[in-house]
């Protein structure tokens, strides 16, 4: 299948910083697509040029095998990671001008913009100046101005940043329902807990390089590192000098009334249903979890560092 979005060989540097170094990707329709790296990678420099705000030195951009045009912005909408808006003007007013810029008429984008409004319970807010509204609130207006003209491509960048739980949950249903619709998406964050639970691929860059590319899942696969919970219940007579005569890594064994429980690490060879048969002699197996690593996991071991700074919201 066609990618929606071909990243191809694409280069920008700025005076003596190389900001993207020959990186390729390719972004599937209808997913949504983590774009993940630390702060300076070049995520943000990718995105400019898909936006065409910038032009790249070398390589192209292709949506849906066209090279990048002019018109083709028409068929993104852009939330970038530092917000804007006007602080004076009042927020319905605002609303309306920003989706015009988008090619809505006044009516049509009125009629949208009151039914977003009411979904996300700011409609009582619509004669009210910008200045006067939370950073949440004013977020919620730049996601549903960003969302309103139905674009193909959608881009977020750190869409959950300074939102409370319950609107962080809000508009994950709102990007999901988006997918649904048929939209593409790119996403970026640094909160890789969210990266679990929304995207389908990612792309991790480093250093202008891009480093890992694939499904989520099959990442978490293709990275793990074989290491198992179990839980024995009733344990028989020995059941320690049978568990050090497996050909297993004890990394943890804790003993209580009536069952045992096992941190085991083995060798990529032994597959879990090899593992699970040895279990059995040690009594009755009532948990057996094998521990795949989490995309944070990952993103410290290929970069290095975490990907969010402790005590960062």
């Amino acid at each position: 299948m066609q990618a929606y979005l071909s990243i191809q060989e694409v280069t920008k540097r700025y005076a003596n910083h190389l900001a993207l170094d020959d990186v390729s990707i390719e972004i599937p329709q209808n997913k949504i697509f983590g774009l993940l790296g630390p702060n300076g990678a070049g995520k943000t420099s990718l995105i400019r040029i898909i936006n065409q705000i910038t032009a790249p030195d070398s390589g192209k951009v292709l949506i849906k095998g066209q090279a990048l045009q002019a018109d083709h912005i028409t068929r993104i909408g852009y939330l970038p990671e530092e917000r804007g808006l006007y602080k004076k003007m009042k927020v319905g007013e605002q609303a309306i001008y920003l989706a015009q810029l988008k090619g809505l008429s006044k009516h049509e984008a009125k009629t949208k913009l009151k039914d977003w409004f009411e979904r996300f319970d700011i409609l009582n807010w619509w004669d009210r100046k910008v200045e006067e509204l939370s950073k949440g609130m004013q977020q919620k207006i730049q996601f549903v101005v960003t969302v309103l003209h139905k674009p193909e491509l959608l881009i977020f960048d750190e869409p959950f940043s300074g939102f409370d739980p319950i609107n962080v949950n809000l508009l994950k249903a709102e990007i999901l329902k988006l997918r649904e619709q048929g939209a593409t998406i790119i996403f970026s964050t640094h909160n890789m807990a969210s990266v679990e639970e929304l995207c389908d691929q990612i792309a991790l860059i480093n250093q202008g390089k891009k480093i890992l590319e694939g499904e989520v899942n099959a990442l978490k696969i293709a990275n793990r590192n074989y290491t198992y919970n179990c839980e024995i219940h009733y344990p028989v007579n020995g059941w320690n000098t049978i568990l050090e005569s497996l050909p297993v890594e004890l990394l943890n064994v804790k003993s209580e009334l009536s069952k045992i429980k096992l941190h085991i690490k083995t060798a990529s060879s032994l597959s879990s249903n090899e593992l699970l048969k040895m279990m059995l002699p040690l009594g009755e197996v009532a948990s057996f979890q094998e521990l795949l690593p989490s995309m944070n996991d990952i993103f410290i071991q290929k970069v290095g560092k975490p990907a969010k700074p402790a005590g960062d919201e």
